[in-house]
């Protein structure tokens, strides 16, 4: 095998130090607002945390496979606030953030588009379901906004 661009892994990693560092990896702690939220909201969030985690699981590994050397992001303390907010101020942040995620993938497949097959379909699938969990984000945000 032919070695990989390092262009390709500088934007698989860029993609999983923006997972790493999503806004999302605060829900766990943010349990307590989640857990007055109604069933229609927290499933899809804490289904969410998991899509995350395993987004970025899968982008390490992808990195792994192809020689690249996996980075890895700690925690940013002027985050740390996000742990106490109510779920009504947390939701919009999401959905921004969620928003700023499909842009990362969409520019990363555009930057890449003679990348390995194996590449671009783990960036599509993981592009779908960051479509799919915007949508049920907004649809969160309406309904607890609703009250």
């Amino acid at each position: 095998m032919a070695a990989t661009p390092l262009a390709i892994l500088d934007v698989l990693n860029s993609l999983l130090e923006a997972q790493l560092n999503s806004v999302f990896r605060f829900l766990d702690a943010c349990s307590p607002y989640l857990s007055r939220a109604g069933a229609e909201v927290r499933q899809p969030l804490q289904d969410m945390v998991a899509a995350a985690r395993r987004h970025a699981q899968e982008l390490a590994a992808l990195i792994d496979s192809l020689g690249g050397f996996p980075r890895t992001a700690g925690i940013q303390l002027e985050e740390q606030y996000l742990a106490f907010l109510s779920l009504k101020f947390l939701l919009p942040k999401l959905v921004d953030a969620k928003k700023l995620m499909i842009q990362r993938y969409q520019t990363a497949l555009s930057t890449l588009p003679d990348a390995p097959a194996q590449v671009r379909t783990v960036l599509e699938t993981q592009l779908n379901d960051q479509r799919a969990e915007l949508a049920a984000l907004e649809k969160a945000a309406e309904q607890v906004a609703k009250g």
